[in-house]
């Protein structure tokens, strides 16, 4: 009798177990919500982006860098810059350059550029004049512009560019200061240029020739290559023809075509120039220059990209200028 009494009690409180337990299923209490969650229900507060999305924000930015030409050691070195950066940056940087100086191809890579959808463009302008048509309808179109090297005649976010004029004349002061040495104190030096419109190579001969104001020596009419090496050497080796004390290359190509005319001649003509490609470090080690003015185009690049992303994010620059400095290069220091 005991034992079934203890039965009924028993299976009486597993009843009430149970429906007890079907009842807390049926309707659970709510969970607290995430205090993340809470602080972005609050009202009149902004959450912050999170990494993720930063990442994806810059990730959709695109850059055109358009240089006077793609084949230059000076503007592949600059674009190995803007590569490093939009790396770090996480950006996306186009070299969508002509594959000569040639302002209506150039004028039709940033026309490229606007059709697609680019944010920003880096320029280093053939000419002051040519691509500013271009270049307005892009700023326009809303596309942010940095100038590198050389800037045209439109009003941009920033510029990162050699002080020229500073260097040509330093440049005309290193071959002044050699003729000197040799003991010469007058006679003639030709000048290969790129051309009469590249404004950065016009203020490069600018500053050259005034290293020479009230001197004995007599700068003769410029001679102009468009950049390419053969060329520079034919007018060099004119010049050398005439008897020429020294002669001044403003470019990469000029400097190199100027390089082996004298390297050819055999002589001691003095020759100075700009640019490091590998060509022109060789012939200073060998003697056929004097020195070159080494510009810093990867900081050009470097910079340039900071700069691009900065302003599509909507940062004002103010049109900011920075010289991007230049070293000697001679025999002494080359390597």
């Amino acid at each position: 009798m005991k034992k079934r009494v203890l039965a009924l009690i028993l299976g009486s409180c597993m009843v009430l177990s149970a429906l007890t337990g079907c009842a807390g299923a049926a309707a659970p209490a709510p969970a607290p919500a995430p205090a993340e969650e809470k602080a972005e229900e609050a009202p009149g507060e902004t959450p912050a982006p999170s990494a993720a999305a930063e990442e994806e924000a810059a990730a959709d930015i695109k850059i055109a860098l358009i240089t006077m030409d793609s084949i230059d050691q000076h503007w592949v070195t600059l674009n190995e810059g803007a590569q490093a950066e939009a790396q770090a940056e996480g950006v996306t940087v186009d070299f969508m350059s002509p594959d000569t100086k040639d302002d209506s191809k150039q004028i039709e890579c940033v026309n490229n550029a606007v059709a697609g959808g680019y944010n920003a463009i880096m320029v280093a302008a053939n000419g002051p004049d040519a691509i500013s048509g271009a270049l307005n309808e892009a700023a326009s179109a809303g596309i942010k512009i940095v100038y590198v090297d050389s800037p045209a005649n439109v009003e941009a976010e920033a510029t990162f560019a050699t002080n020229n004029e500073a260097a040509g004349k330093t440049a005309g002061e290193e071959m002044l200061k050699a003729l000197q040495e040799k003991g010469i104190d007058s006679g003639d030096i030709g000048i290969v240029n790129v051309n009469a419109s590249t404004q950065s190579c016009v203020d490069r001969e600018n500053g050259f020739r005034s290293a020479f104001d009230g001197t004995g020596f007599n700068l003769l009419e410029t001679q102009y290559c468009d950049g390419d090496a053969a060329k520079a050497q034919s007018i060099a080796e004119n010049y050398i023809t005439q008897g020429v004390v020294g002669i001044f290359g403003a470019n990469e190509g000029s400097t190199t075509g100027t390089g082996n005319a004298i390297k050819a001649s055999g002589t001691e003509i003095v020759g100075v120039g700009f640019d490091k490609s590998d060509s022109i470090k060789n012939l200073i080690i060998d003697g056929n220059l004097l020195c070159t003015m080494a510009q810093n185009p990867d900081v050009m690049g470097s910079e340039g990209v900071k700069a691009c992303v900065k302003a599509v994010n909507g940062e004002s620059l103010g049109g900011e200028v920075t010289d991007t400095g230049v070293t000697v290069l001679t025999k002494d220091n080359i390597q």
